[in-house]
């Protein structure tokens, strides 16, 4: 299973954020204006986070925003939200987060095959820092890809 095409509007670079909501709403609006999601969706991803902690923060720096499938997931997708400024989400390990990816599913199993997917992207310890570095939407996909992270400046 691969990971659902990064269209140029989920991919939103050097954003400011206030707080992890906002990051979070920032990768939601990512996803709806790509097509993939509604705003229904955007506002579940946050009630995630409020109803069961930061566990999206997975990785230092690294936060992974999702809700679970449903309607309001039109197909499936991916945004790459990086920020300006690191926020807080709250995690007692992987804060500050930098980077935001917002992952929709219309199905579990698809939801699982992505996350896995995208588990294998950062096996790379410089792949998050290199993402949160990235100054094009080539470089992110590059990276997100498993591309060359010392060709994005890490």
């Amino acid at each position: 299973m691969s990971l659902p095409a990064l269209a140029d509007r989920a991919i939103v670079l050097g954003v400011q954020a206030r707080d992890w909501r906002e990051a979070v709403r920032l990768a939601g609006d990512a996803l709806v204006d790509s097509g993939c999601t509604t705003t229904e969706y955007t506002e579940a991803m946050i009630r995630m986070v409020d109803d069961h902690g930061p566990y999206i923060v997975i990785a230092p720096g690294l936060a992974l925003a999702h809700a679970r499938p449903g309607a309001d997931v039109r197909r499936d997708g991916l945004s790459v939200i990086t920020l300006a400024a690191p926020v807080e989400f709250g995690h007692a390990h992987n804060d500050p987060v930098s980077v935001v990816i917002g992952l929709a599913s219309a199905a579990a199993d698809a939801h699982l095959g992505a996350v896995a997917q995208l588990a294998n992207a950062f096996n790379d310890p410089a792949a998050i820092p290199a993402l949160a570095k990235a100054t094009t939407r080539e470089e992110a996909r590059r990276i997100l890809d498993g591309g060359s992270t010392v060709a994005a400046g890490a």
